[in-house]
């Protein structure tokens, strides 16, 4: 099989336009057209339905794009392994939710980077359903996201238990009853953040339903807002900690059901260990290199 045809194909399959396609790798829309005919010649059978509006897979198409990030997987992994000499060094891909990128991993990525410079260490933020999605695509070399994660191609280590607080602007009277905040407006990020969840999920057991809830993308955005009395928000005791006890917020503690959970390092389980991966995940078991102290405003 020819692969950078299959490259081609991939990158057709997924943008849904040979034309697009072409801009995106940078060579000729002819060139693509070709190459991807050649490969369902080899192929013996049709894997896209041409139209004036880009493409279209056909039920073919659509099995053989299933196949190809694991079989450019499989390529880097042999790649790795041929020129793994047991020395952490190369690329190396973490995810993270937002909290803990800002609150945890500063001590571990400052002590990681220090013992092996020669890492090529990138950490990518985003809510732990993306997260667990990049681990599963490849995309990502292992990520800290929220528990419980059950997943049969997935292995995870527990890293941090984390307590979340309600948190207020410090005007705010204490809480008798969750009902007393229908009111106010809910501060949250975007859709797949598993706190959102948490959060979403003890509204609706107390049968709470907010007038207005308002998506922020970054922990510091979030943690200002309900400073300047916006809104309120569930967050990880640890992020907010150091603003408490300045005074600047108000804390309520909510009920052990939904404020207790654990973050993860998940990874999947066919996922080659490189030196360097394996120095990262000894490193990020000792919970004693991770931070907390909020490094925000």
């Amino acid at each position: 099989m020819d692969l950078q045809a299959l490259k081609f194909f991939q990158a057709v399959g997924k943008l849904g336009s040979i034309s697009k396609a072409a801009r995106e790798l940078n060579y000729a829309q002819s060139n693509l057209t070709s190459r991807i005919q050649q490969l369902e010649s080899d192929l013996q059978t049709k894997l896209l339905y041409r139209h004036n509006r880009g493409t279209t897979l056909t039920d073919k198409g659509k099995v053989l794009l299933s196949y190809t990030d694991e079989i450019f997987q499989l390529l880097d992994e042999v790649r790795n392994v041929m020129s793994d000499d047991q020395t952490p060094k190369g690329p190396l891909v973490i995810g993270s939710m937002e909290t803990t990128a800002a609150v945890r991993l500063p001590a571990l990525l400052s002590r990681f980077h220090r013992e092996y410079p020669a890492v090529d260490l990138t950490l990518k933020t985003g809510p732990t359903e993306l997260n667990v999605q990049r681990v599963l695509q490849y995309e990502l070399d292992g990520a800290f996201v929220a528990g419980p994660i059950e997943h049969p191609d997935l292995t995870y280590k527990t890293v941090i238990d984390e307590e979340l607080v309600l948190v207020t602007d410090v005007s705010h009277q204490p809480l008798s009853s969750i009902k007393e905040i229908q009111s106010r407006t809910i501060l949250v990020f975007r859709n797949g953040c598993s706190y959102r969840a948490r959060f979403e999920e003890w509204l609706h057991y107390e049968g709470v339903i907010p007038e207005k809830i308002m998506e922020l993308g970054t922990l510091d955005g979030i943690i200002g807002c309900v400073f300047a009395g916006l809104g309120i928000s569930l967050l990880p005791h640890s992020a907010v900690e150091k603003y408490v006890k300045e005074g600047h917020l108000l804390q309520h503690s909510i009920p052990n059901q939904f404020g207790k959970v654990k973050t993860l390092f998940i990874y999947r389980k066919d996922k080659y260990m490189s030196a360097s991966f394996k120095e990262f995940i000894k490193m990020s078991s000792n919970k004693a290199v991770f931070s907390n102290e909020t490094i925000l405003f």
